[in-house]
């Protein structure tokens, strides 16, 4: 508790918030849920001793917890309906929704059928609607973007990201809050409501920090590397607050086919400096099939360089883990960092090369801060968090004699 006041504001929790504030878990969300729900309750508690007079103004203060209890039941033909098992009027709501979370699954006509992004998203909507327009605020948070890479149109097609987040303008959400989104353009969509795509930057290197206690962080040692010029920015920040250099692969692509929805790629080449034997840092958003990351640490290791680190914020590994346990038994690679925001199989928890980043407590510190209704620059910019950090890392470095500083 001590440092979370002490790293944001800890006047913000002295003001009345917006309104009581109320989390609604969708289906594949439970876990994180209780999750963001037990921080928020620890700082909630912790401020009743400390300043009790000022924040159980706000009705419904005194719940035994904040989370809101919805669901979507749904009809034999498969047809469901949103419903809210206790009031929200004047809640400041916050819905947490996984579009990714293929492991819900409901009846149709007999068989189980797993829900898709556009069952979650139909979902959301539902539960929007029970509100009614009763709660103070609605808040929509969205770890992976419905659509997110359907975000710009190149012929005739249609443009859905755009279109959903209009949906939810027009049904009322004041914010939405998503993670590390495929192009933070789509903001365009709704100019007139609060939009943040967070960056899960801090989280995943902590993660990273946790198990790996051997790191040398400097140029001759570590490079930052792109998996593609779309990861440029990422990459940019990771190789700027660690003071090293930063290499790129860029696609080269057949433009005269489609496979998979998307060109296929005829093979990665490489700009940059030399990274034979140096560690290699590798940041993207998504980790589709992983035929693309594994590629790119295949071409890395021909070019003689040491351990490779891949990073992600959301890890879906649609065509299995088989390749990625043979790249790791064979030392292609090392790591793969991945958040907690969308839904991860058993087996790949296990595996020895993931490493998870929770993102529930950094969420509960959007929520809450959001709830008192203060800025979130302070938590959208890692920058000094990381530098701290990898102080930190030394120190421990140190004393343990892997590094001398």
């Amino acid at each position: 508790m001590t440092d979370f006041m002490s790293d944001w504001n800890k006047d913000a929790f002295l003001s009345v918030p917006v309104g009581p504030l109320g989390l609604i878990a969708m289906r594949g969300t439970e876990a994180l849920g209780e999750k963001v729900n037990a921080w928020l309750m620890k700082w909630r508690d912790h401020q009743e001793v400390q300043e009790e007079r000022d924040l159980v103004t706000a009705p419904g203060y005194d719940r035994p917890d904040f989370l809101i209890k919805a669901y979507c039941p749904r009809f034999g033909t498969g047809e469901a309906k949103g419903m809210l098992k206790e009031s929200v009027r004047g809640y400041d709501i916050y819905i947490l929704c996984d579009v990714g979370a293929y492991n819900c699954t409901y009846q149709m006509y007999g068989k189980d059928v797993p829900m898709s992004p556009d069952d979650h998203y139909q979902d959301l909507k539902r539960i929007i609607a029970a509100i009614g327009g009763k709660a103070k605020r609605i808040n929509v948070i969205m770890p992976m973007l419905y659509e997110g890479r359907q975000h710009r149109r190149t012929s005739r097609e249609s443009l859905d990201c755009a279109i959903a987040l209009q949906e939810l303008e027009n049904m009322g959400v004041s914010n939405i809050i998503t993670f590390d989104a495929h192009d933070n353009r789509v903001a365009n969509a709704v100019p007139l409501i609060g939009f943040e795509s967070v960056m899960p930057s801090y989280q995943i290197f902590k993660a990273l920090l946790r198990k790996e206690k051997d790191l040398t962080i400097d140029k001759q040692h570590m490079m930052i590397v792109s998996p593609d010029e779309g990861a440029i920015d990422r990459n940019i920040f990771y190789s700027s607050v660690l003071g090293v250099d930063m290499g790129l692969f860029y696609k080269r692509r057949d433009y005269t086919r489609v496979e998979n929805g998307r060109n296929p790629i005829i093979a990665h080449e490489y700009l940059g400096d030399v990274v034979e034997g140096k560690d290699v840092f590798v940041a993207d958003d998504i980790i589709s099939s992983g035929e693309s990351i594994l590629d790119l640490a295949r071409e890395l290791k021909k070019r003689k360089a040491n351990r490779i680190f891949a990073s992600t914020t959301f890890a879906f590994f649609t065509a299995g883990l088989d390749a990625f346990h043979k790249a790791y038994e064979e030392g292609i690679i090392t790591r793969v960092i991945a958040t907690n925001l969308t839904y991860r199989t058993p087996e790949l928890m296990a595996a020895p090369w993931f490493i998870e980043a929770d993102m529930s407590k950094y969420m509960s510190y959007i929520i809450a801060t959001l709830n008192h209704d203060r800025s979130l620059s302070k938590l959208l910019n890692p920058y000094t968090r990381i530098k701290t950090l990898l102080c930190k890392y030394y120190e421990e470095q140190a004393k343990a004699g892997f590094r001398l500083v």
